[in-house]
């Protein structure tokens, strides 16, 4: 079974504002970019996007879908989010601690079940500290908000 690394960030200018996603996916020596944006959106939305695309496109490939894949993202809200808190989320009716609605719900149910199909470790990288792919997947993002300024 091979090993799957994934590094992902999501970013806006503006929050909401124009946005963008990017993703390394890093198969042995191979390494495969993948990113997209909108319009106007937020940043929390954008760091999910990476994370939701990321991982369709393990599920999607034959040789990737039974590796353990290894996310790393900047995201405290996305990492923490998925390994922690969404389980109370759900047992508690998508409602936070302080009883109100669970923001981009809809995403988060992409992710759940994703994640949930895969064998995912999450860890968390500083961004924007020198680590090659986060900084290459900030890159990505950057591309991607500037089509929509």
């Amino acid at each position: 079974m091979s090993n799957i690394v994934i590094y992902t960030d999501g970013g806006c200018h503006g929050n909401p504002g124009p946005g963008g996603w990017g993703a390394v996916i890093i198969d042995g020596n191979d390494l495969h970019q993948l990113s997209g944006g909108e319009k106007n959106t937020t940043n929390n939305r954008m760091e999910l996007m990476a994370a939701i695309q990321s991982l369709k496109a393990v599920i999607s490939s034959e040789n990737w879908k039974q590796a353990e894949v290894n996310v790393f993202s900047d995201s405290q809200y996305v990492k923490n989010g998925i390994t922690t808190w969404i389980k109370n989320w759900k047992k508690n009716g998508w409602k936070t601690a302080a009883k109100k609605p669970v923001l981009n719900k809809d995403l988060w149910m992409q992710l759940d079940e994703l994640y949930n199909s895969l064998n995912v470790n999450w860890q968390w990288v500083k961004g924007h500290s020198g680590v090659t792919y986060n900084e290459m997947c900030d890159q990505l993002c950057q591309t991607e908000i500037a089509k929509y300024e």
